[in-house]
């Protein structure tokens, strides 16, 4: 998610949720504690070198039950960060610690902001020696295939 859809989700909202993969909520009294622009200067396996940024929302669970993140606030921490750091409209990944910190991507389904589940992936495998995966094909339909591409008279021979 682009973070002017987030911007745009969060004016028509009341309160702000956001839901864990397993479907559990972050708890209501959540804060986001930082808006910022993340970037990655890296180089892949395959020796290309690599630019990568994205906005970073940090989400934390206080102790504090009496406030609550409204979505006009976070609109405005939002705006200020565009203003002050540059940031463009660039994908949102949410940092939030449970047992650990986790880092996620986001999503929306018209009530909560879902965050979602990010993989690694090796980014040069036509360069790094990982055989693609061979498709599966199901012998008995081979050979259906095979007899009616075949047939006698149909001339393939």
């Amino acid at each position: 998610m682009k973070l002017s859809q987030v911007k745009s989700e969060l004016a028509k909202l009341k309160t702000i949720g956001f839901q864990l993969p397993n479907g559990e909520l972050v708890p209501s009294h959540f804060h986001v504690t930082e808006v910022g622009k993340i970037t990655k200067h890296f180089i892949d396996c395959g020796g290309t070198v690599r630019n990568e940024e994205v906005v970073n929302f940090q989400l934390w669970n206080a102790d504090d039950y009496d406030h609550r993140l409204h979505p006009e606030k976070l609109l405005s921490i939002i705006e200020l960060s565009e203003k002050v750091l540059g940031i463009d409209n660039l994908e949102i990944e949410v940092e939030y610690q449970a047992d650990t910190i986790g880092k996620f991507g986001l999503d929306f389904d018209g009530h909560h902001f879902l965050l979602t589940n990010k993989q690694t992936d090796c980014l040069a495998k036509d360069q790094c020696g990982i055989p693609q995966e061979k498709q599966k094909v199901k012998i008995a339909e081979l050979q259906t295939q095979s007899t009616k591409s075949c047939a006698p008279g149909s001339g393939c021979c």
